[in-house]
């Protein structure tokens, strides 16, 4: 089969205008694109998790509070209180927010020696004196409702909570959250958290690394392409359809109606690493065949080189599309996502760089030959190393052979190291606001994370109420519960005030009429919206909230499994819903592993079919994926080793580095299979190879690297990981491609590739 290069040197200017043409159409959309910083939104909508936090949102309102902390050596100095009060009544104007929740809004329940249940304010004075605060932090210790909760254990600090509506906007939610708190000046620190408080920083962060990107990667391929190519055209061409690519894959985001996560900031870096590799190997090509004396015009050196390199590149651009494809085996929406919008600009880069870089390359003049491009061995710094590397390959296979396999062996005893991580805490470093408030609530509140048990029944059973009580209790007891509040603590508590304040009544009634009486008084000094969320006002429904006091998705996972497993055990014929965040980063991290483990093996299975089809052999396909079954694991020992966790965007690695490093494989194997088929000795063939596509797998391979290390600037830690392990892995597959493979093809000569006998 032959590429149709005379066919595309003859329409050269409609092919130009088409691309031109396409380019334009999809900038249009550019100004279309959103951004979506919502963590729920990286599951499907019909997984359970995000299923049960809606059921759980319409029975008791939004579930994603946000939090106000003080901090301060004593918070229960005048000033402090005084400051809390002030900035929760002014919070409570504020349309976005339903209830506001702090110890000036908290109740405290006790009884009167005549057993009459007396409900007041937790904190009804500010106290102005040493015995005032002391008296009031005894009683602040033994209110369930505020200790532990907004009260730290040691009163360092205490916490606002702010419940919002469910149409609120988080910037509009952060927003007021500032400008109240601001219009309070004090000398407490200020700390914010929440999930909205999150999602505005990955929002404003997306951002960021959006406009951070840009100018970088711009600068650091430019600089790069000038470096290896050295000529205006080296420079000029790849970049041009670095930047068509990006364009039309970035403009399909609104055109498909989807929005852009953090996993999606990726997107132009991938494209801006992977959207050139073809062009390269074009212009090193066409370098390569202009040689000194030469007098072809530069349509027939555009011909010639489509002729060795169309097919090929056709082989690599496929393979690469078919494993950036194999992310949609992924239940994680964003890597889906991405999956296609990175599998749509790379085809479209090798169809750029397929039809319309051979078409302006064709109409520019013949440049001045590069100094050392066509010549081998003779002196010309990067093409005699190429050469004397083939040479030393060649002369031991096996012992290059033995080594890479080796190497790979110990990095890969460190797979069991590797850990799965989900919560979008871990996307900053310890040092960050975010990250600093979430091990503040961790410390002091119970935990930055919510596990919520909905219980459907007829809550005022006494048999329910105590399924609920041993419930909390059983959640309690666990060591990565920091809190936990229901209703049966508030009946307790209740029975107990009206029986003289006797510690041993502090249980649930034995008659569903004593339980309706205690809510009955209790309406005489109260508001039933104190347990609104708590029990729904038919009592029909209950929730049970505990907080996590970790931020580890490991442990978080572990609480949700020990729900399922044994803690529901009371309700086995009753309705319960399991909702919360943390259900949700449970969910994905058996959603990030599923993926992780499927599109790995799709896409090296894919990788073997199609390239048994473009090579017209079995054993080819098998071939091309051994360096691939030796770089993968070496890779996910490596970030054992190292620490790196599998989360979102680190389970996506190995899917591109499959699609992308194949490329330096299917090069390698067709040029050599050429040279063979000539009738030369592996070990000649070997050494011709590398200074036939050794100069154009490098640079390439270079070119990966330079542009993902880009990402090591974004604000995400998981995106620095995922450009430090593709710039890993990517070096792996071309030392694959420069040792591996050529000691293989001496050592045990594919028969693929073997001179056709007769």
């Amino acid at each position: 089969m032959i590429f149709p290069s005379e066919w595309v040197i003859r329409f050269r200017w409609p092919i130009i205008v088409i691309f031109v043409a396409i380019t334009a159409l999809f900038a249009t959309r550019l100004p279309g694109i959103e951004i979506d910083p919502e963590i729920k939104n990286q599951l499907p909508e019909d997984m359970p998790a995000r299923e049960n936090v809606r059921r759980i949102e319409e029975r008791f309102g939004g579930s994603e509070p946000v939090m106000v902390i003080l901090s301060a050596p004593d918070v229960l100095q005048a000033s402090t209180l005084e400051r809390v009060r002030a900035i929760g009544d002014d919070l409570a104007k504020v349309k976005t927010f339903t209830r506001i929740v702090s110890p000036f809004t908290l109740t405290d329940i006790s009884g009167s020696p005549d057993g009459m249940m007396l409900v007041e304010p937790a904190i009804a004075e500010i106290p102005t004196d040493d015995a005032g605060r002391a008296a009031l932090r005894e009683r602040l210790k033994a209110n369930d409702l505020v200790f532990g909760n907004v009260m730290a254990s040691d009163f360092s600090a205490v916490a606002i909570i702010a419940m919002l509506s469910t149409e609120a906007s988080d910037a509009e939610t952060v927003a007021e959250l500032h400008r109240v708190v601001d219009a309070h000046p004090g000398p407490e620190t200020v700390t914010y958290g929440g999930m909205p408080d999150i999602r505005q920083h990955v929002s404003d962060d997306i951002r960021s690394d959006i406009r951070r990107f840009a100018p970088f990667g711009v600068a650091v391929i430019i600089i790069f392409l000038f470096a290896t190519l050295r000529q205006l055209r080296g420079v000029a061409l790849p970049f041009t359809i670095q930047i068509m690519s990006i364009i039309v894959s970035m403009g399909m985001i609104p055109v498909l109606g989807w929005k852009v996560q953090m996993v999606t900031v990726t997107l132009p870096v991938i494209l801006l690493a992977v959207g050139n590799d073809h062009a390269i190997h074009l212009v090193a090509q066409y370098q390569e065949l202009n040689v000194p004396g030469t007098n072809r015009t530069a349509a027939e050196i555009t011909k010639d080189v489509l002729e060795r390199l169309g097919l090929p590149i056709v082989a690599a651009g496929t393979t690469t599309v078919a494993g950036l494809l194999c992310l949609l085996t992924h239940i994680v929406v964003p890597a889906v996502q991405l999956g296609w919008l990175a599998a749509w600009g790379v085809t479209f880069a090798m169809a750029a760089s397929l039809l319309f870089g051979p078409a302006v390359l064709s109409l520019l003049p013949v440049p001045k030959p590069v100094e050392g491009a066509g010549v081998h061995g003779e002196g010309h710094g990067l093409d005699l190393f190429l050469h004397a590397l083939a040479k030393f390959v060649a002369a031991r296979p096996r012992a290059v052979l033995g080594a890479c396999i080796a190497f790979a062996l110990v990095a890969a005893s460190g797979i069991p190291l590797v850990e799965v991580d989900t919560n979008p805490i871990n996307y900053y470093p310890r040092s960050a606001p975010v990250a600093v408030t979430a091990l503040e609530v961790n410390d002091h509140f119970g935990g930055s994370t919510e596990i919520a048990v909905m219980v459907e029944g007829d809550i005022q059973d006494p048999e329910m109420m105590k399924k609920i009580d041993r419930l909390e209790r059983d959640l309690k007891a666990m060591p990565q519960i920091g809190y936990t509040m229901s209703i049966a603590t508030v009946v307790r508590k209740m029975n107990q005030a009206v029986s003289g304040g006797d510690p041993e009544q502090a249980k649930i009634p034995d008659s569903k009429e004593a339980i309706a009486q205690l809510f009955l008084l209790y309406s005489m000094g109260g508001s039933s919206e104190d347990f609104e969320r708590m029990v729904d006002f038919d009592f029909e429904h209950a929730v049970v909230t505990a907080r996590i006091n970790s931020l580890s998705t490991t442990e978080i996972k572990a609480v949700v499994d020990e729900i399922h497993a044994d803690v529901l055990s009371d309700f086995k014929d009753d309705k319960v819903v399991v909702g919360g965040f943390g259900t949700v980063f449970s969910d994905l991290v058996d959603a990030v592993v599923s993926g992780q483990v499927s599109s790995l093996t799709l896409s090296i299975a894919v990788v073997a079919v199609l390239d048994a089809i473009v090579f017209g052999s079995i054993g080819a396909g098998l071939w091309s994926i051994v360096p691939l079954l030796v770089a993968v694991p070496m890779l996910f020992g490596l970030m054992g080793y190292a620490g790196i966790e599998l989360n979102v965007v680190t389970a996506m690695l190995s899917s591109i580095m499959i699609g992308v490093g194949v490329d330096y494989t299917i090069h390698y194997l067709w040029r050599y299979r050429e040279l063979r088929r000539t009738g030369m000795s592996p070990e000649e063939s070997v050494i011709e190879t590398m200074n036939s596509v050794g100069r154009g797998i490098l640079f390439n391979a270079l070119s990966v690297v330079f542009g993902f290390s880009i990402l090591f600037l974004s604000n995400f830690l998981p995106v620095r990981f995922f450009g430090f392990l593709v710039v890993v892995s990517i070096g792996g597959c071309l030392v694959a491609a420069f040792l591996l493979l050529p000691s293989l093809c001496v050592a045990f000569r594919p028969g693929f590739a073997e001179p056709k006998k007769g």
